[in-house]
């Protein structure tokens, strides 16, 4: 364990700045408490401290434009692959859309205080068009916030830290084991969070292929898309439905899908994130309202994009997805790839 602490203060800038970039850009290896630790044991240095914070500042900068541009350039089929890479809940995707739809760049000042948000909020802006320049600037401040309260805890409570890496250097392999096990604990506990809600929302899904024929077919379930409007007026389904919530927080409108004869041909939900978790949690919430024969859409938007099906914007006519356009070219009708 010595000799982890002797690389921490012989080369902890360096360390910072490696740690920081990995986390941004996803991977679940806590930046925090590296900075807390470094910021202490640079305490007694201004000068230090200044060049820890602004490494860590620039790193946290660097992984986020390229989330930025990753958004930019590839929309919201990004989103679901932080997921993914972070071990986040599935749902973080339909969590961060409805806090930046609601904020707006201003909800990246305190992101990298919320796991799961920082990573998919970069590349969320890139998807909804936010400005380069917008981006940069409350993403630094945000960085700077982050990584400031950070270092500012370290270099307050220097001493206590420093007790505390005495005690693990004493405990030699044991102390390393321990830092070993916590780390585990933690992407265990993680990976059984997504494992839980994912098993919790089992029911039977739709397939693209199936909606594709049943409207082939003549026959229209009512499509629902689940996702902030901010996305839904970027590309849709031909002809869903926007969710609406009510102002009431936490209440859910069901108005407008009443009554609720007129779907006899069901409830087709959709969101992008990985599972279907924001779709099969609507669903559930929907059948216990009482309408039946509602199902997921399996993959939700991306899986209609993939398989070649046109993506309708709001106040305009269906375009052909980026891949159909690629290829030979779609009919304006929808038929089953």
């Amino acid at each position: 364990m010595g000799f982890l602490v002797d690389l921490i203060r012989e080369y902890g800038l360096g360390i910072v700045f490696l740690n920081v970039f990995v986390e941004q850009l996803g991977a679940p290896v806590p930046a925090y408490p590296v900075l807390v630790v470094t910021g202490a044991l640079e305490g007694a240095s201004g000068a230090r401290l200044g060049w820890l914070t602004a490494l860590a500042v620039a790193a946290a900068l660097l992984a986020d434009v390229i989330w930025y541009q990753a958004g930019k350039a590839y929309g919201h089929r990004v989103l679901g692959r932080i997921c993914r890479i972070s071990l986040s809940p599935d749902a973080c995707i339909r969590q961060t859309e409805s806090v930046y739809g609601r904020w707006g760049a201003k909800s990246l000042l305190v992101a990298k205080f919320v796991p799961g948000f920082a990573s998919i909020a970069s590349a969320l802006a890139g998807v909804v068009g936010t400005p380069l320049r917008t981006f940069v600037l409350f993403d630094m401040l945000g960085a700077l916030i982050w990584v400031g309260s950070a270092v500012f805890l370290g270099s307050l409570f220097a001493s206590t830290v420093e007790s505390l890496l005495d005690v693990l250097t004493a405990l030699g392999k044991w102390g390393l084991l321990l830092l070993l096990v916590a780390f585990a604990v933690f992407v265990a506990r993680k990976w059984w969070q997504r494992h839980r809600v994912i098993r919790s929302l089992k029911m039977p899904r739709m397939s693209v292929a199936e909606l594709a024929g049943l409207h082939a077919q003549g026959v229209r379930p009512t499509v629902i898309d689940v996702r902030e409007s901010i996305l839904y007026d970027r590309g849709h389904i031909p002809g869903a439905r926007p969710w609406q919530r009510s102002q009431e927080e936490g209440r859910i409108a069901y108005e407008a899908l009443l009554p609720r004869e007129q779907h006899a041909h069901g409830l087709v939900v959709y969101c992008d994130c990985p599972n279907e978790i924001s779709a099969a949690r609507v669903a559930r919430q929907l059948m216990r309202a009482g309408f039946t024969n509602v199902r997921p859409l399996v993959g939700g938007l991306s899986a209609w994009e993939a398989a070649g099906f046109d993506v309708e914007k709001a106040g305009n006519e269906a375009e052909p997805a980026p891949e159909a356009a690629a290829a030979s070219g779609i009919s304006e009708t929808m038929t089953p790839s």
